[in-house]
């Protein structure tokens, strides 16, 4: 299938799942309730990834040699968890910084590799977090303040937290609209988002950034 029409296909799934959940709660000429629930209509894999290497900033573990690069959430206990990506090409050896617990080593770092949708490949050594000297983001809102009213934006949240799942690393509000983070975008989940909701309420970003 072309990439062009796994975009078509993607867009359509999660417009119809979006616009599903609203209309499933939602009187003529009101606006839609939130939901809390409904299965994620969006895949990351179906995402066309990266061409070239990619950075990631964040929790390296490695649970019993199994290596994940952690991005979003970090269970606060000790050794840490997480569902991160699963990493291969990681090593140890001549790294800093990293504690060891049992059969877990972890540490923070930022990593140079490239993405295939589901795995990581490590393609130059980390670099210590705390050593990083990291490049400010790209400000998707350049700086302007949304203006989608507060209960819209409590709304849509919620809606994209059930029709995402566990494809969105974080969702949030945030200066007038909603934010989504996911570990890469190749824009055909803005793009359904801005068909569902119209231009300018919800801004998806990418924790994963292109530096090839």
């Amino acid at each position: 299938m072309s990439t062009s029409r796994r975009r078509m296909l993607l867009a359509a799934a999660v417009l119809s799942g979006i616009i599903g959940l609203a209309a499933c709660s939602a009187a003529p000429g009101s606006s839609p309730a939130p939901t809390s629930s409904g299965p994620p209509a969006w895949v990351a894999g179906d995402v066309t990834p990266p061409e070239g290497r990619v950075i990631g900033t964040g929790m390296v573990l490695d649970a019993a040699g199994d290596v994940e690069l952690c991005l979003g959430v970090v269970a606060e206990s000790y050794p840490p968890q997480c569902s991160g990506i699963p990493v291969d090409g990681w090593t140890w050896d001549g790294v800093d910084g990293s504690d060891t617990s049992g059969d877990a080593t972890w540490g923070m770092y930022a990593v140079y590799g490239t993405y295939d949708g589901r795995r990581y490949t490590i393609t130059d050594p980390p670099i210590m977090l705390a050593l990083y000297d990291s490049v400010a983001p790209v400000d998707p809102a350049n700086g302007v303040e949304g203006t989608t009213p507060a209960a819209d934006l409590a709304r849509v949240q919620d809606e994209l937290s059930a029709t995402l799942g566990t494809d969105a690393l974080s969702v949030w509000t945030e200066r007038g609209y909603v934010w989504v983070q996911v570990v890469w975008d190749d824009g055909s989940l803005q793009d359904a988002v801005d068909d569902a909701y119209g231009d300018d309420v919800v801004l998806v970003t990418s924790a994963l950034r292109e530096i090839d």
